[in-house]
């Protein structure tokens, strides 16, 4: 029993460190862009209704503005003389490389006080699941066929990926 469930353990933890390393990119604002919003608190509902994990990069996109990554003191204050990050090329991305919160405003005069702002919280990494050591005798035929069962489904998975 032991060694089907340090299998399946095993497998779990694998699949779990393969998917992680998966990011996501995030166009702020959905189809509307990095715009002055009728809502001043539309981005950071947008951003609130997403998840985000260390390694997705969000998209800014726009004309004639920029977005800058800057302190929370900042962020309240909408102002920044030296910013985490500075863009205005129109589409701009920013990748989230920590988990806790960032806060974006827009570089153009007027325009974060109008509710082009927004604050995203970056998840913490999910740990890995502990495995428990038992002292049981040998596995039964029900635990191997069902590591197998796992085993084959991961195997197939990663199979139908890579094709």
């Amino acid at each position: 029993m032991t060694s089907s469930k340090s299998l399946l353990y095993l497998v779990f933890f694998l699949s779990l460190h393969f998917f992680s390393g998966f990011s996501t990119e995030f166009t702020v604002g959905g189809d509307e862009g990095w715009v002055i919003p009728k809502d001043d608190q539309l981005y950071n509902q947008w951003a609130s209704k997403n998840r985000f994990k260390v390694n997705d990069t969000l998209l800014f996109a726009y004309k004639k503005d920029s977005v800058m990554a800057v302190t929370q003191e900042e962020y309240e204050k909408c102002k920044s003389v030296h910013p985490v990050y500075f863009s205005n090329n129109g589409k701009s991305i920013f990748k989230l490389d920590r988990p806790g919160l960032f806060y974006f405003i827009s570089g153009v005069s007027g325009h974060c006080e109008r509710g082009l702002k927004m604050i995203v919280k970056v998840l913490e990494p999910a740990s890995p699941p502990q495995v428990a050591s038992e002292t049981s005798g040998p596995p039964t035929s029900g635990a191997t066929k069902s590591a197998k069962v796992v085993v084959v489904f991961v195997v197939s998975l990663f199979g139908v990926m890579f094709v």
